[in-house]
């Protein structure tokens, strides 16, 4: 799952960026709105984890002109030390998907950014299920007809994304900004994504699931939920 967090509290954005990571996550760290809004232009994330009191104002900005940008489609936490019933209506109502106050466990920020990725894409299941393939996202554990298939983590994480994203026609460059990282925008060649693909439905076929990646010729992948 690929994260935007928004926080100017440098030690504890460190402090949730390497929890974050370390539970399977890509999280990219930004510090002010100013930051934040060049991130939302120009990559795509599943979760954005916003803070309202920001050096150059108030986080609510950010979710003013998310509103009335309709193309973006991602879940939104704000966390602040403003326990106020005030904010966090006015949060949810400008579209937010939860609301969590400082202090707070690492581990229920966990539970709530994957809820909110279930609740999104899933329809709230504790476990995806995809025709024969069935992953459980707790355990990471991935299975073809009831059979444990044996995954990377990068090949588990781009099953779920092409899953969550199925039908639709995802470039090479939006898959690996979405697994490796906004850096990877710099690359000149985004080749090595078709080798986690080519080995991801090697290992999916082998099981005996359908091949249902298909290349898109001059643009991408798409993963079909219907073989013609």
């Amino acid at each position: 799952m690929k994260l935007l967090l928004v926080e100017d509290n440098k030690e504890l954005a460190e402090n949730v960026s390497q929890y974050l990571t370390k539970e399977g996550h890509l999280c990219e760290v930004v510090y002010s709105i100013k930051e934040a809004e060049y991130k939302l232009a120009a990559f795509q994330y599943d979760i954005l984890l916003l803070d309202l009191m920001l050096p150059d104002g108030s986080g609510m900005e950010i979710l003013r002109r998310l509103v009335k940008d309709a193309g973006v489609n991602m879940g939104v936490i704000i966390i602040s030390a403003k326990n106020s019933l005030t904010d966090k209506v006015e949060g949810l109502d400008l579209g937010a998907d939860d609301y969590l106050t400082k202090p707070f466990h690492l581990s229920e920020l966990n539970a709530r950014i994957k809820s909110i990725f279930r609740r999104r894409h899933f329809e709230g299941k504790q476990s995806i299920e995809f025709n024969e393939i069935k992953i459980d996202p707790d355990t990471q554990e991935v299975f073809v007809n009831g059979e444990l298939v044996i995954l990377t983590r990068k090949e588990y994480e781009l099953l779920v994304y092409l899953i969550a994203n199925k039908n639709r026609v995802l470039t090479k460059q939006t898959i690996a900004e979405h697994l490796w990282g906004d850096h990877v925008d710099f690359m000149d060649s985004f080749d090595f994504v078709y080798q986690h693909i080519k080995n991801l439905r090697k290992k999916l076929t082998a099981a005996g699931a359908e091949d249902y990646l298909t290349n898109v010729y001059g643009m991408g992948y798409r993963f079909k939920e219907h073989i013609t």
